[in-house]
């Protein structure tokens, strides 16, 4: 395959094929096409499927299997280890198939594999509803999903496998199936965190809860108060109602939409999403700027999708990121410490997130989703992003040095989504005691492991 053109037989017959687009790198559109989020990742796959339904992703496996392709699916393209593209190879792009269906009397949303979690929230928003997701709206449904996903909603609704209700998947030896509680259960349980092992999802239904605005967004400290504020944080978070979802973070002010007098400023803050009346957000608010005067604050009333998109400007596609995470079962004064050594960011973009997964998170049992481990109180993710690739060696080795400085305190384990290429050793640290079971569940589904552009877990032998 390496070496065949557009006119080569079987290429057309799969262009030909397709409803939707076959690009190859001769193409005028082939770089744009290949492009992912996160720019330090630089690879060229000898074809792209551009799907255009359920038809062409079945087409296209085909395809990758008859001519062993290394093959990628990629749904948002937000995977910070560029796990939605592969060299030399086959990459099923997804980032066409955007059908949304809302049923507002059961409460629930299908969902395709490329929209984005932006695309759901405008969808659902428009009756009062919403589901778990992420924090940026520019995510993929499917990345985030099948990695666990946890958000804003977490500490009320749980991770969004937790509301997913079933799934149509393209298994490795060609046929769709609907995964659910009672249809293919051991592959639903698999599909509930373990990545993109198993297939191809070509929908995702969830359950969908009453959630149309919040009281939500930033407070800020000047960084010197990073030990002080993050003592209290770590001790208010675990008693915090389940209305309550605040991330701990440290970043440098940006520019706009922020005032220019603290522009540059390195800080450490939260930010908030608060699910309760109204008229109580000011008593959960309160004990945060008692805690340490704000350097800056702007917590209000908004839209959900509001909450949801607002960082996007910040964070585009096309910046170099590298990023490594661990849960977290405790901050404490050692690790705090830490986290103050390396508080000064190294660029602006870059930062430090700690995402609270109790509360509803914790009412499942670690094996009940492949997810496992549901005892921790944070995801943690350190994160070095910056536009110029000069800068890449520097956002690597501060996120690095920072990391090997916290881990020795976690949990041992990340959030898959959180991780770069790590090796088969982390992998089975993050799925814990549940990753025999995993193994067994791919020696059934692809038992070949034509699926392993992504944090592999290998079929049991």
């Amino acid at each position: 395959m390496a070496t065949a053109t557009k006119d080569d037989a079987e290429i057309k017959r799969l262009e030909e094929t397709l409803r939707g687009e076959l690009i190859q790198p001769d193409d005028p559109e082939f770089d744009d096409a290949r492009a992912i989020y996160n720019a330090m990742i630089d690879k060229h796959p000898r074809l792209i499927t551009r799907c255009a339904n359920v038809a062409d992703v079945l087409a296209a496996v085909k395809f990758g299997r008859q001519h062993d392709l290394d093959t990628a699916i990629r749904s948002g393209g937000h995977n910070g280890a560029g796990l939605g593209t592969v060299d030399d190879g086959l990459v099923i792009d997804l980032s066409n198939m955007t059908g949304i269906r809302v049923d507002p009397e059961a409460k629930t949303v299908l969902v395709e594999p490329g929209c984005t979690w932006g695309d759901v929230d405008h969808a659902t928003h428009a009756f009062g509803l919403a589901t778990v997701s992420g924090v940026v709206s520019t995510t993929g449904v499917g990345g985030l999903t099948l990695g666990g996903g946890h958000g804003y909603l977490s500490r009320k609704y749980g991770l969004a496998i937790d509301n997913l209700l079933s799934a149509d998947v393209v298994l490795a030896d060609g046929r769709l199936v609907h995964a659910s509680e009672d249809e293919h259960p051991d592959l639903f349980w698999a599909l509930r965190g373990g990545g993109g092992n198993f297939g191809v999802v070509t929908s995702f239904e969830f359950q969908l809860h009453p959630v149309e605005t919040v009281v939500a967004g930033p407070t800020f400290w000047p960084i010197e108060e990073l030990e002080n504020t993050m003592r209290w944080y770590r001790e208010w978070l675990p008693d915090a109602p389940e209305d309550v979802y605040a991330v701990y973070l440290t970043a440098e002010v940006p520019g706009d939409p922020f005032p220019e007098e603290i522009h540059g400023e390195k800080v450490c803050g939260l930010v908030w999403c608060y699910l309760g009346p109204e008229d109580q957000a000011e008593d959960v608010i309160q004990p945060a700027r008692d805690i340490a005067e704000p350097l800056f604050e702007h917590v209000e009333k908004m839209p959900y999708p509001a909450l949801q998109s607002m960082f996007d400007d910040l964070l585009p596609p096309g910046d170099q990121w590298y990023w490594k995470g661990d849960f977290m079962h405790e901050l404490t004064d050692d690790v705090i410490a830490e986290h103050r050594r390396f508080a000064e960011v190294p660029t602006p973009q870059s930062g430090t997130h700690l995402y609270p997964i109790d509360e509803a998170v914790h009412h499942i049992d670690g094996n009940e989703t492949a997810w496992a481990h549901r005892d921790v109180t944070w995801s943690m993710v350190i994160f070095g992003v910056d536009p110029d690739p000069d800068k890449s060696d520097l956002i690597t080795e501060w996120t690095r040095d920072y990391w090997e400085a916290v881990h020795p305190h976690s949990a041992g384990a990340s959030y898959v989504n959180f991780m770069m290429e790590e090796g088969s050793d982390r992998i089975r640290a993050t799925y814990g005691d549940n990753y025999e079971r995993l193994e067994e569940i791919k020696a059934r589904y692809d038992p070949e492991n034509f699926f392993h552009v992504n944090q592999n877990i290998e079929p049991a032998t």
